[in-house]
Order: C-alpha cells, then structure tokens, then sequence
C-alpha cells in the first residue's frame, strides 16, 4: 500500500497522534475577506475525530 501523495501534502501527524492541517480559504481574493478572519486562517487546525481514521489510513497506508 502505498501513502496518498495528496494527503502527505495536506496533513502532518503530531507526536499524540492526532492530525494537523490547514484552514481552507486563505489562497486567493483575500481582499475581500476581513484582516481578523485572514489571521485566523492562517494558523493550523486539526483534523476532527470523524475524518481522523480515513487520514490516518491515507497517511499511514
């Protein structure tokens, strides 16, 4: 089995185990997208505990 080569580039594993990942929106016509809404997409995020499994598997397959 090999890893989802989409996946290695959206997700990282974190040393507990759980997924980190980026928030959407935050490529293109930012200008109409408020300064406070820019800066919290900017930072990561995790994968909830519904997708986690199907990542984990896509990741570690």
């Amino acid at each position: 089995m090999k890893t989802v080569s989409g996946a290695k580039k959206r997700f990282k594993l974190t040393g507990s185990g759980r997924v980190k990942r980026a928030h959407a929106y935050h490529n293109h016509i930012l200008e109409h997208k408020s300064a406070k809404r820019g800066r919290r997409l900017r930072k990561t995020g995790m994968v909830a505990d519904c997708n986690l499994r199907q990542v984990k598997r896509m990741l570690l397959a």
